[in-house]
């Protein structure tokens, strides 16, 4: 992989803890280091288990890894210098010449570390050296720091689940016989579920509960003055458009969804999946997940997996209706579930075509990309410190292997395709509408000339 990003002549500069009191600072001092903190606790409370499997070597690897973290959390909390990958990944080579690249064009007398560097690099980083202490660390070197969190996360979100399974189940019973008028109506209610289900992001709440209560559905009306930017009928366009050729013969094609966060929210993607392939919208849903632990809350293979069986186990009859069908639709290879090194790399998505030239052809496949939650956004649009007019087809600075939608509750502070004096607006009403997850985003791009 080209690790070196593609420079963008014009765009602003990157989001930095480097601007005192910014969002990306006050992450970067009390966020990260409180998720720090309770992975460290979670490899301890972990002990006992790790000698029951593994016997005295886990017990070691086990305080390996707590040194190594405790020492990865004094470097961030005192802005020391950015280290290179040691694991010997394949990843690590890519992740160490994007530091080699940072450095030349900081500076020698700017040294690359945690509060002088761009933000969504040196998150992305940390994320990456908690792998790199379960790497180093064989035999815990497969234990997932998250897993009890994203875990909780859905079962504390069940009545929420049931509801939303059932509303699945009777909307694939009136589908038979749907005008498009119904079906787009189904639409916007599972796009907008599937929105606010981003509000259960465990990173933003450095890991705290933040699990969906009541039944999403309920809420929808009150919340549609939240949605920013609402381009829910540009996304039925490109879906109602390919469901047949004017002869009757329907070739919908492929839809892929870029995941984010485990538990209640991809329960909302997948009901929004299967909402697709039964309405006839698509007729192949592709998941991107990532391939290892990422940002606290993250899909993983294992999460995706997990999620399927719990809902075709369940004790209630439509979750277990849903999940039986996400079962058949993986087994047919309707649904197909992906991970690729780029997820899970410092690069924004301006630089996929050059850095991961097989994952850009792969999408430039689909007839549609979603695009889930906040991180995905941020890499979309470069993080940057964008004007809030900035229209949307800019700000991706050249990433468009095909129509794409954002998804995205707003957790950090850009912004843009917003009209003119929205944001101000916004700014006077609350000065943490950016950051504080209650505004979102349906946002639409069909080409890199729109919008």
């Amino acid at each position: 992989m080209d690790a070196n990003p593609v420079l963008f002549q014009g765009a602003p500069p990157s989001l930095s803890a480097k601007y005192e009191g910014s969002f990306a600072y006050l992450t970067i001092r009390d966020r990260l280091p409180t998720i720090l903190t309770k992975v460290i606790d979670t490899i301890h409370r972990n002990k006992n288990k790790f000698f029951e499997e593994y016997g005295e070597e886990g017990v070691q690897a086990e305080k390996r890894a707590i040194s190594f973290l405790s020492k990865l959390r004094n470097e961030l909390q005192t802005d020391k210098r950015v280290l290179p990958l040691t694991d010997g990944q394949e990843d690590a080579e890519t992740w160490n010449s994007y530091l080699q690249y940072q450095q030349s064009h900081q500076g020698e007398l700017s040294p690359v570390s945690w509060f002088s560097s761009p933000w969504l690099y040196v998150e992305c980083y940390m994320y990456r050296r908690i792998q790199e202490a379960l790497w180093l660390n064989p035999p815990v070197n497969e234990f997932d720091v998250f897993w009890e969190g994203k875990s909780q996360s859905f079962l504390d979100s069940t009545a929420a689940i049931t509801a939303l399974c059932t509303h699945m189940e009777l909307v694939r019973r009136g589908l038979t016989h749907s005008s498009d008028s119904h079906t787009l109506d189904q639409l916007f209610k599972l796009l907008q579920v599937s929105l606010w289900g981003n509000k259960c992001d465990l990173s933003i709440s450095a890991g705290q509960e933040n699990s969906q209560k009541g039944s999403p559905l309920d809420s929808l009306d009150s919340l549609r003055a939240f949605v920013l930017v609402n381009h829910s009928k540009q996304v039925w366009s490109v879906l109602a458009a390919a469901r047949g050729d004017g002869q009757g013969q329907r070739s919908p094609g492929r839809v892929d969804i870029v995941l984010d966060n485990a538990g209640f929210e991809l329960v909302t993607d997948l009901v929004l999946a299967d909402f697709l392939i039964a309405a006839g919208l698509a007729t192949e849903i592709r998941f991107h997940g990532k391939s290892f632990p990422w940002f606290v809350s993250d899909v993983t293979a294992r999460d995706f997996e997990w999620t399927i069986l719990q809902t075709s186990a369940a004790n209630h009859k439509w979750m277990s209706a849903c999940g039986v069908q996400w079962k058949r639709y993986l087994k047919e290879g309707v649904w197909s579930y992906h991970d690729h090194a780029f997820w899970t790399l410092p690069h924004d998505f301006g630089d996929m075509a050059s850095s991961a030239p097989d994952l850009y052809a792969s999408l430039r496949s689909a007839r549609l990309l979603l695009f889930k939650g906040d991180l995905n956004y941020r890499k979309l649009v470069g993080d940057r410190d964008w004007p809030h007019t900035t229209p949307f087809h800019l700000a991706l600075r050249g990433f468009h292997p095909a129509p794409l939608c954002s998804l995205r509750t707003l957790k950090a502070n850009v912004q843009v395709g917003l009209e003119a004096g929205q944001g101000e607006e916004l700014s006077t009403a609350t000065s943490t509408w950016m950051t504080s997850g209650s505004y979102g985003v349906i946002q639409f791009c069909s080409s890199d000339r729109e919008q």
